[in-house]
């Protein structure tokens, strides 16, 4: 009897944690999913606390442990390894000595930064652009870096911390794996590739900490966690967890472990679907400097010794939020799912164009003053159209980047097919929704790919571990279109006549956003 071989992946995203795990021909044979708290102190101010976090990573570990054994599987012994993915850009400054975070986690789409980004801007001689040349980012509230210098300047325990030498800096990613691997008692302060790419710290070339960088900004080198690959046996779980003594021997940031899941190769793209939406489109070994409003990127690098791939990359922070804001702030809805047969009754959204801005823009227009927009509302107008028009914001947001993808890529920077279309790769819980997803090959005028398995952050983060210990192998799972005949395509069905104009007026939409953000309240 062949010996059992499970591989798991934590999941931490920016609203829920999932613990997954996987047999051999990485199907899911168990999971479980825990949702946490968001806090909006101000507006525009969104935080976490890392304990919860924390918390909800031992549930969801100890529940789906539980249920895979309920179901005859020997996961005790049989698990061999764990992939963790996160979300990025989220800050954490804690005490090396009492293992406690010393403030919450300051989340990626939190704008508290803006003045910060703006005093960078007039003090650095290349302005919002300095650093791109060596971390390929523009300065942001987006970024981890502003957040941590938010943190040194405005939390007196911070500060003491890094005076002590008691103060570490991480990701979530960075946070969950010293905590797994022993916390206080010799944890590992490490990160990877990938969510270090999103500091705005990380050289891009060296895949190590700029120097430069961290003396402009004042950030000692001594709080920040080793760099490693995203496909590496990093150190094994400790006593006192659900599991232990397995190794986490896969970590990439959520944006990369889904273009490893869907085994994107250099040409290839893929957007996510999440409380945010993601599009990286993978530049193979070079990077790609854009000059349309994205981000240079790390894709991957599934192994110390493996090549590194870059990626351009475009980051829209309002995407799945929005249709929860329709949920939780205005009633509309009271699920989620129920946005697809609500937009469903109308066939346009009668000239309504929602542009949710709420926290300002991210790509390709980066403006931090815009705030959200609902425009073209008549007495004519309903929730129905409101609701289209949400959806179709999203599918909008995604056309703006890849438009400026396929400049900055050019015609040799793209794979197509045999009809000369782009396929475009689609992920994330939001993929569910047939309506939306056929209104994004409408609005791009080309085909929109949904693989079986639309989890595919947490299956790239397994796929990560699974190569570090010799499950997997790397050239099998990026085989060329292994798994096409598993997907379903949308093909466009909007006259080319139409999609343009719907485009200008979205375009239309957008600038109305601007110079929004001090209105009174």
């Amino acid at each position: 009897m062949s010996e059992e071989i499970y591989i798991a992946s934590i999941d931490q995203g920016t609203t829920s944690t999932r613990f997954l795990i996987y047999d051999k021909s990485a199907r899911v044979i168990g999971s479980h999913q825990v949702e946490f708290t968001q806090f909006y102190p101000q507006a525009g101010w969104v935080e976490h606390d890392p304990m919860e976090i924390l918390e909800s990573v031992r549930l969801c570990i100890s529940k789906a442990l539980d249920k895979t054994t309920a179901d005859g599987h020997n996961v005790d012994s049989g698990l061999k390894a764990i992939g963790l993915t996160n979300q990025r850009e989220t800050t954490v400054v804690w005490s090396k000595s009492t293992g406690c975070p010393l403030y919450n986690a300051i989340v990626w789409m939190d704008a508290r930064t803006s003045s910060i980004c703006r005093k960078l801007e007039k003090e650095l001689p290349g302005g919002r652009t300095h650093f791109v040349e060596s971390c390929g980012l523009p300065l942001s509230t987006y970024f981890s870096a502003v957040k941590l210098l938010w943190l040194m300047e405005n939390k007196v325990e911070v500060k003491a911390a890094i005076e002590k030498g008691d103060a570490l800096f991480g990701t979530i990613d960075t946070w969950l794996i010293w905590n797994l691997t022993g916390g206080v008692n010799g944890g590992l302060h490490v990160t990877d590739v990938s969510n270090a790419s999103r500091t705005m710290l990380m050289n891009l070339k060296t895949l190590d900490w700029d120097k430069t960088t961290l003396e402009t900004l004042g950030i000692p080198a001594e709080i920040l966690p080793k760099i490693v690959s995203n496909a590496e046996v990093i150190g094994k779980i400790s006593k006192g967890w659900p599991v232990f003594d397995v190794p986490i021997a896969g970590c990439l940031g959520d944006q990369h472990a889904a273009m490893v899941g869907q085994t994107c190769l250099k040409g290839e793209a893929k957007s996510t679907y999440g409380t945010g939406a993601f599009i990286m489109l993978n530049t193979g070994t070079e990077p790609i400097k854009s000059s349309h409003g994205l981000l240079t990127t790390i894709a991957f690098k599934l192994g110390p010794k493996a090549p590194t791939n870059y990626s351009l990359e475009g980051s829209i922070a309002i995407a799945g939020a929005a249709v929860q804001w329709l949920r939780d702030g205005l009633g509309i809805i009271s699920t989620a799912k129920e946005i697809e047969t609500l937009a469903s009754k109308v066939d346009s959204t009668g000239g309504v164009y929602f542009v949710p801005a709420f926290n300002g823009l991210f790509a390709p227009w980066w403006r931090d003053d815009a705030r959200g927009v609902c425009i073209g509302i008549t007495r004519f107008t309903n929730k129905s159209h409101i609701a289209r028009a949400v959806l179709e914001s999203m599918c909008f947001q995604v056309k703006d980047v890849l438009d400026s993808m396929h400049k900055d890529a050019g015609e040799k920077g793209e794979v197509k097919n045999e009809k000369g279309e782009f396929l475009l790769r689609v992920d994330g819980g939001a993929t569910v929704n047939n309506l939306l997803m056929q209104i994004q090959a409408d609005l791009l005028g080309s085909p929109v790919l949904r693989p079986a398995d639309i989890e595919t952050t947490a299956l790239g983060a397994a796929y990560a571990a699974g190569i570090a210990i010799g499950v997997w192998k790397e050239n099998e799972l990026f085989a060329s279109g292994h798994k096409l005949n598993t997907s379903t395509t949308f093909s466009p069905k909007l006259s080319e006549e139409r999609r343009k104009k719907k485009v200008d007026s979205w375009c239309r939409a957008v600038e109305r956003t601007f110079g929004l953000a001090d209105l009174e309240n």
